[in-house]
């Protein structure tokens, strides 16, 4: 049994919607703002799940392919109510940046303007940035144990902010080494669950589970070829349903990939369209790969197949999201079940604590590349040397004369306001976003 898995509040399920509900609708700043917020929400407020046991979930969730927050927004719900807790947490984690992300593709197509946006969200990353830097200071405090733990986090971060050294490398190096290095004994909570189902029975489980979603997940490609094909359609699904399962080295890499390909080999936006999409992804809630939706949604209108233009691009958002969020849903029903039991295993947890220390250097380096673009209009990286795919770049550095000094102050008020003051998430939120709003009116 998953249920209340090593909690100290059992929540009831509606508990759970309410709450996922909330998360989805404030996860703003990207994968470092969202695990923040998760850990604030799930550990801190509501304790439904100790320390160890969301940092072990976190591990798992940095290995996978595809949006690592909403993976592990999954895998809690699967932690206290089985699959239907992890495809209501899932889903809801996911479905309030989607209808906002199509909204705003909407109202682009029809106005080619999102200027008036700028204002608000700009006070709303100063306050995610505030966020970001107390759950890393306190998962910091909580995690590392020692030397050796502060010794893999300190080189993770190492490895890729000055290095850019491939993500899925530092964190197989991690594992490695945590193997021989940060063996212990068995996470003690784990002995106190319920029996689980023997190997034979999870196996035969994980393909069961594997089949039935894999169906699910490739299902549009069966009604579009009902339809005739659909033509762009079919063209955007197909493409992201590859970006879904290779999508590995964090959510910039791949809309990196996928800034390229939608326009230089499909063409189905500019790279003035492309900038914006991505500029929407940074003040919108939900994974980073939202933007994605965003440029299925512009493909889908410049050639609408069966349907009118704006129609069209809704149904192209929905089948983006579907490709890329769908295996999700396989990844944590299959292998959650084998990755919970490595928490017993002193050997293998040890390759976890290793991968969960490097982590925290992971976030910083995301909480330190965020912070950079919310105080800075223009950063660029300092060129070391390069060694493809292992070694990218130098180190993410700004253009000091771009310090955008409003974003300063507000990021200082708002850390204030939550260290000082322990302001809730919402009321800093809504406060960070209309004075983003006062002070651009007012300038």
């Amino acid at each position: 049994m998953t249920e209340a898995a090593d909690c100290n509040t059992k929540p009831s399920f509606g508990e759970l919607v309410a709450v996922f509900a909330r998360i989805g609708c404030l996860s703003f700043g990207g994968p470092a703002g969202q695990i923040a917020l998760m850990h604030r929400i799930v550990v801190e407020e509501k304790r439904w799940l100790k320390e160890d046991r969301y940092l072990h979930a976190l591990n798992y969730c940095m290995l996978l392919p595809g949006p690592e927050a909403q993976q592990l927004a999954t895998y809690i719900g699967w932690l206290l109510f089985g699959a239907r807790g992890g495809v209501a947490a899932g889903l809801l984690f996911v479905v309030p940046g989607l209808v906002v992300i199509i909204g705003l593709a909407g109202l682009y197509a029809a106005l080619a303007d999102t200027s008036w946006l700028e204002a608000v969200f700009t006070g709303l990353k100063a306050a995610v940035l505030a966020i970001v830097i107390q759950a890393l200071w306190r998962m910091a405090k909580k995690s590392l144990k020692g030397p050796v733990s502060v010794a893999f986090a300190v080189i993770a971060f190492v490895a890729l902010f000055v290095f850019g050294i491939a993500f899925p490398l530092v964190l197989l190096a991690a594992g490695i080494a945590g193997y021989f290095l940060m063996r212990g004994s068995p996470d003690p909570g784990a002995e106190d669950e319920e029996p689980a189902p023997t190997r034979q029975k999870k196996g035969m489980r994980a393909i069961a589970t594997i089949s039935v979603w894999t169906f699910v997940w490739l299902l549009p490609l069966g009604i579009l070829a009902g339809l005739g094909g659909a033509g762009t359609l079919t063209e955007i699904f197909g493409f992201f349903v590859k970006v879904a399962l290779f999508s590995f080295g964090g959510a910039y890499a791949v809309l990196s990939y996928v800034a390229q390909e939608a326009v230089t080999t499909y063409h189905w936006l500019t790279p003035a369209e492309m900038l914006d999409g991505l500029a929407l992804a940074e003040t919108t809630p939900g994974p980073l790969v939202l933007v994605l939706c965003f440029v299925g949604f512009l493909g889908a209108y410049a050639a609408p197949a069966f349907a009118a233009p704006f129609v069209s691009g809704i149904i192209g958002a929905f089948l983006t999201a579907w490709a890329i969020f769908v295996p999700s849903f396989v990844f944590i029903f299959a292998g959650a079940p084998f990755i919970e039991d490595l928490r017993k295993n002193p050997a293998l947890s040890g390759a976890m604590a290793g991968i969960g220390a490097a982590i925290v250097g992971v976030i910083a380096n995301l909480s330190l590349w965020f912070a950079l673009h919310v105080m800075f209009d223009h950063v660029g990286r300092i060129e070391l040397f390069a060694l493809p795919p292992l070694i990218d770049a130098g180190p993410v550095w700004p253009v000091w004369s771009s310090l955008h000094v409003w974003s300063l102050l507000l990021s200082l008020v708002a850390a204030i306001a939550l260290f000082a003051f322990r302001i809730g998430v919402v009321p800093l939120l809504l406060g960070a976003g209309l004075a983003g709003l006062a002070i651009a009116s007012w300038l």
